[in-house]
């Protein structure tokens, strides 16, 4: 390749780069994106980088393409990165193992040869270090000063995109913890154990969802969406909710209602999530046959999304003790939803669960602070998992 074609190839790849990270609003697929686009512009082995963590005084990469990506956490000042960091700029090491600010552990515990370092501060627009871009073993020999101020247009590209992803994260947390916060005030009135059902329901509904190949952003509306399944239970009596007994025939028709007290309070939301929602609070009690209530709609008829939820809500609600009724063992459980399969569950929804059951069963048996509500943790759970 001449150097005319090299220039050429460079700026159409500094125009691709800036398209594509303008589009993504997730933090974790936006640092990957980068990471694999700024390899390929500036031809080296691996790129990681690397975001201040002010509450810890760390620098966190959850990208660090080649060593499947693993989190790693560098005090703010120690090491290359650290370094850089703190003086803000940049530092180009063409042979690391000669530089006294390189720590070779890392290289011995990944099997990895570091040759060369390209690494440059990412700076927001106030001009404030944010975190750190390093690139390692460019493949034609060290780094110039070209590829230095090729890296630091990229940061500065970078940084923007990756704030906007920082702050729709954080407003999505937000909404999400609301959502949270509003289906525990329905269902604390008549559990002892609302965090951690809930926190089933989104976990298990977020493993079928997957196992049924959905789109992850459908998968995620399903998962998040799915603790305020019984929100209209904040309309039904204390004497009918509470009743440690079977109801009767009359409290029992009044209990149904909360279907429908529960799309009242989410229909016409502006949010997605909401709307959601509305459909599966609506529709979570029918059954596949049309034996369910409120309407009595079968098949397709139901939501996808009612469909999921109605599984895994009744296995959950079956290894849980009630005041009407002892815990079942899972595999009884189990065995309810496959007996039910094609009466009240979609037989391809029980075929999705029971795919992914082994990992319902690991997530049952977590203590009540290992699983979470808060994107980013249960990706990572997925991930582990399959």
């Amino acid at each position: 390749m001449t150097r005319a074609e090299e220039l050429e190839n460079r700026l159409s790849l500094l125009v691709k780069f800036g398209g594509v990270v303008t589009k993504e609003t997730n933090l974790t697929r936006l640092l990957g994106l980068i990471a694999h686009q700024v390899e390929e512009i500036l031809s080296a082995e691996r790129c990681s980088i690397f975001l201040i963590d002010h509450s810890t005084n760390e620098l966190w990469s959850k990208i660090a393409l080649g060593i499947n990506r693993t989190e790693i956490r560098v005090p703010v000042g120690r090491g290359i990165v650290g370094h850089v960091a703190v003086t803000g700029l940049p530092l180009n090491i063409s042979d690391a193992y000669k530089h006294d600010k390189f720590n070779p552990e890392i290289d011995r515990i990944i099997r990895f040869k570091t040759r060369n370092i390209l690494a440059v501060p990412l700076k927001n627009v106030n001009g404030n270090t944010m975190g750190v871009f390093e690139v390692i073993n460019k493949t034609t020999g060290p780094f110039n000063d070209e590829d230095q101020g090729i890296l630091q247009l990229l940061s500065s590209l970078a940084a923007s995109a990756i704030e906007n992803a920082q702050l729709y994260e954080t407003l999505s947390q937000a909404q999400l913890e609301t959502i949270y916060r509003l289906a525990i005030t329905a269902e604390y009135r008549d559990q002892h154990d609302t965090a951690i059902h809930l926190k089933h329901i989104s976990e298990y509904s977020g493993l079928v969802s997957w196992s049924l190949g959905l789109p992850e952003k459908e998968m995620e509306n399903i998962k998040y969406a799915s603790p305020l399944h019984d929100i209209g239970k904040v309309a039904i009596a204390d004497a009918i909710l509470l009743k440690p007994a079977r109801l009767t025939p009359e409290e029992f028709e009044e209990m149904k209602k909360h279907t429908l007290y529960g799309a009242k309070i989410l229909c016409n939301a502006q949010s997605h999530l909401l709307q959601v929602a509305c459909k599966i609070a609506a529709s979570h009690h029918e059954k596949f046959d049309g034996t369910g209530y409120p309407n009595k709609i079968k098949g397709a008829h139901i939501p996808l999304e009612a469909r999921i939820v109605s599984v895994v809500d009744v296995f959950d609600a079956l290894c849980m003790p009630r005041v009407y009724k002892p815990s079942w063992e899972p595999e009884k459980a189990r065995e309810y939803i496959l007996n039910e399969s094609g009466k009240s569950f979609d037989p391809e929804i029980v075929n999705a669960f029971i795919k992914v059951y082994k990992n319902i069963l690991e997530i049952q048996k977590m203590p009540d602070s290992k699983t979470t509500l808060i994107p980013g943790i249960t990706k990572e759970l997925h991930k582990n998992h399959f």
